[in-house]
């Protein structure tokens, strides 16, 4: 007697690297070829970084070396050498230096250690308009089957049209690289988008449900941190989410038929 179980068969696996702050520009470098690594051992086709993880967020109390765009090149050829040794794509939480100014950017590299191109941060949080300049628009990219968007901390908490372009333009899932870490007498979140955690958690779920797009967020590893690395699904669901603090990829299968961006596309 057999018995039959469906499973999606349109699937695409994804990596989110929940890693520590970094304690050295070399650290970084170090830390996220190994990240790679693991995740091509765990048979994943794209692994994403949290925001400026190379060389380290600006602000919040943190204080990284000033900007260097010649350590920026080399880390970006050695995260590229990685991707093409392990045969996995990457969406790189960097900063980038164009013409004296300073973006928050997500460098996107294809499985074959190519360069796709950058996704700037387009919406600054207030606190960080003395530090980096605005990008100016956005893009989609593509790796095999999986069509993606890329919005950047703060950018897709408070504003769902940075969302829900890609997903009108056929992205399965917007990538969400953030920086968040605990605040001095903040609440210890403990299970994910519990209704006393901060709303950040729950703007997750409205950034899939609101476009029926898998939404991918991922942040740094850090003791009492408000918000954790996860994948939500295309109706709001929570698909999986990184266990507070605790360093480690988190894997997750997308279902492509399931993200078909209804709702994004009837936006008029």
């Amino acid at each position: 007697m057999y018995s039959l179980v469906w499973a999606p068969v349109n699937t695409f696996r994804i990596a989110l690297a929940n890693l520590r702050y970094p304690v050295s520009l070399e650290g970084t470098v170090a830390a996220a070829v190994n990240a790679v690594a693991r995740a091509a051992a765990e048979g994943a086709g794209i692994v994403c970084f949290p925001e400026c993880f190379i060389p380290g967020y600006r602000g919040m109390r943190r204080t990284p070396l000033p900007p260097d765009a010649a350590f920026l090149e080399r880390a970006w050829a050695s995260v590229a050498e990685a991707a093409a040794k392990a045969g996995v794509a990457v969406i790189l939480g960097t900063e980038r230096i164009v013409e004296g100014a300073l973006f928050i950017s997500a460098l996107v590299i294809d499985r074959d250690g190519a360069v796709a191109g950058f996704q700037d941060k387009v919406q600054l949080d207030p606190s960080e308009e003395g530090v980096y300049r605005a990008g100016i628009g956005r893009r989609l990219f593509q790796v095999g089957a999986l069509k993606f968007g890329v919005a950047i901390c703060h950018e897709a908490w408070r504003y769902p049209e940075t969302v829900r372009w890609a997903a009108r333009q056929g992205a399965h899932v917007v990538f969400h690289p953030h920086f968040h870490e605990a605040e001095p007498g903040g609440y210890v979140a403990s299970g994910f988008a519990d209704p006393a955690n901060t709303f950040h958690e729950k703007a997750m779920l409205c950034r899939a449900a609101e476009n029926t797009c898998y939404f991918a967020s991922v942040n740094f590893a850090s003791a009492g941190s408000g918000t954790t690395s996860a994948v939500v699904r295309p109706d709001g669901t929570v698909l999986c989410w990184q266990p507070y603090g605790v360093e480690g990829l988190l894997v997750a299968d997308l279902d492509l038929d399931a993200a078909t961006g209804l709702l994004a596309g009837r936006l008029r």
